[in-house]
């Protein structure tokens, strides 16, 4: 049996799959359904979706989680070599936490009109005037991620 080897979109696309079942978990506990996974060649360093409802932690975003874990994991703060997924465009906070752990690519799916920091109101991830840039992907999955999210909000209302 030949297995045909996956091209970076196809690898892309089965990373954010993982982020958006991470995703689903969330609403369990009242949060927003945003899943996040840390990952270094194929291993999964680090799964979270967010926590601020459940925690009452502000920073608990799902991206913020799944970086310490990952840095744990690692036992370095800095992500070397890692791939974030995330499956809603990060804010100014966990983007700003992706440059400092100096995260060499991050991936996401849906975009943040209101608060989307590496590319809809800021490019955090390539600014010049920082020391570090981000490899960003956008748009991964991004009508299944959004569904999740507008999903979640329409049986809020």
């Amino acid at each position: 049996m030949t297995v045909e080897p996956q091209t970076g979109a196809e690898v892309d696309a089965s990373w954010m799959a993982v982020a958006l079942d991470e995703a689903a978990a969330a609403p369990a506990h009242g949060d927003v359904p945003v899943g996040a996974v840390v990952v270094r060649g194929d291993e999964v360093l680090a799964r979270r979706h967010n926590e601020r409802e459940l925690t009452g932690d502000p920073t608990a975003h799902a991206e913020v989680l799944a970086m310490r874990d990952a840095a744990a994991a690692l036992g370095s703060w800095r992500l070397d070599g890692c791939t974030l997924y995330v499956t809603l465009e990060p804010c100014l906070m966990c983007g700003g936490a992706a440059l400092s752990a100096r995260l060499p690519r991050l991936v996401y799916g849906a975009p943040d009109p209101q608060a989307g920091a590496c590319l809809s109101l800021y490019n955090i991830c390539d600014d010049p005037r920082l020391n570090h840039a981000i490899d960003l992907w956008s748009g991964v999955e991004a009508e299944a991620c959004g569904r999740l999210l507008s999903d979640f909000f329409a049986r809020r209302r």
